[in-house]
């Protein structure tokens, strides 16, 4: 694995080393609630779109062009009201769902997963249909979840990024999973940095 995961440190390009460092910094700063986050998104998200394409990953493609249009919409409203284009998006409280909300969530991405896996089963050689549309349709909700500031979302990107792990680790992406792994560290410190934020805040 030692030799495989070289191999893939040596084709790595400088472009997907560039989306992979602006990946990491997106989150980080996210997790000090800072505006630069959508900054770092818009750029990293751009060069993996390129990168996707170039590969004829056409569906990867799709989602990158939402989280474009995520990052245009999350640093528009962490910034709303904002005066002087302040970094730090105080304004927006952080907030939590009722256990219902998370329901609906959860069984919105659980259907999406099932209709499309049957989809991809039925008109693609896709590998792991299920656990791929449910790592893409949990992406796309809990992007969202972070522009509105949503505490929770620390909590699904743990889900997802686990099962992401296996994803890539089972198709031989080892570089991508160790990725992955250092992005489950960092949400759990999110969590906790967010979840203390949010009791400090007067109700």
């Amino acid at each position: 694995m030692s030799e495989q995961l070289t191999a893939a440190l040596q084709a790595m390009s400088y472009w997907e080393l560039a989306a992979v460092v602006l990946g990491i910094a997106y989150l980080l700063l996210v997790v000090q609630e800072s505006l630069w986050c959508w900054y770092a998104a818009f750029i990293s998200t751009s060069i993996f779109l390129y990168l996707f394409w170039d590969v004829n990953l056409i569906m990867e493609s799709a989602l990158q062009v939402y989280y474009l249009m995520m990052a245009v919409y999350g640093w528009w409203h962490w910034r709303a009201g904002k005066p002087n284009g302040a970094e730090k998006a105080e304004e927006l409280a952080i907030t939590t769902w009722s256990p219902r909300t998370h329901l609906v969530a959860i069984a919105g991405v659980l259907v999406a997963s099932l209709i499309s896996a049957e989809l991809l089963k039925y008109y693609t050689q896709a590998a792991l249909p299920l656990l791929d549309s449910f790592t893409t349709w949990g992406s796309i909700l809990t992007t969202w979840m972070v522009t509105r500031k949503i505490l929770e979302n620390w909590l699904y990107w743990l889900v997802i990024d686990s099962v992401s792990i296996y994803l890539y680790l089972d198709r031989g992406l080892y570089l991508t999973a160790l990725l992955f792994m250092a992005y489950i560290v960092i949400v759990i410190i999110g969590y906790r940095k967010w979840l203390l934020h949010y009791r400090q805040t007067p109700s």
